[in-house]
């Protein structure tokens, strides 16, 4: 089964991003509390998601001891390919989510973990972009349902 295994957010862009245990999501203007939530909200900035295989894959391949938050994604994922789920809408916790693109790595991400092929290794494994389409609470445990 599917599920949430870590939440993360921050207030400020730039900040440590901190491990939580529940967040509260609001339609069309993202999480409470993140550094995107915000009125009228693009629909790509609202909520993030990355597996936690990924990462733990380059972990192992390049000796690293990465954290799951290190990679500045809302939601971290076990048990699902979050590729697949492009244009798909998702039920997590009380929340509706749709997939609208894939969350690619960035070359700030790949300066702060000071690692030149973060960009390369997560191109296609950088997690999802999604909209929150009814507002709602995730919490770490939370199953992951395609609806």
């Amino acid at each position: 089964m599917s599920k949430i295994i870590e939440i993360g957010i921050t207030e400020l862009n730039n900040k440590l991003i901190s491990n939580v245990e529940r967040i509260d999501l609001v339609e069309g203007k993202g999480i409470k509390g993140d550094r995107y939530f915000k009125e009228f909200n693009d629909i790509e900035s609202q909520i993030t998601l990355i597996e936690s295989e990924n990462i733990d894959y380059y972990n192992n391949l390049f000796n690293t001891n990465f954290l799951y938050k290190d990679f500045r994604r809302n939601l971290i994922t076990k048990d699902i390919k979050l590729n697949d789920l492009i244009d798909k809408k998702l039920s997590i916790g009380t929340s509706t989510l749709l997939v609208h693109d894939l969350c690619r790595p960035c070359k700030t991400l790949q300066e702060k973990l000071g690692k030149d092929n973060i960009i390369k290794e997560f191109l296609r494994k950088g997690g999802l972009r999604c909209q929150i389409l009814k507002s709602g609470s995730i919490v770490i445990g939370d199953s992951i349902e395609i609806i």
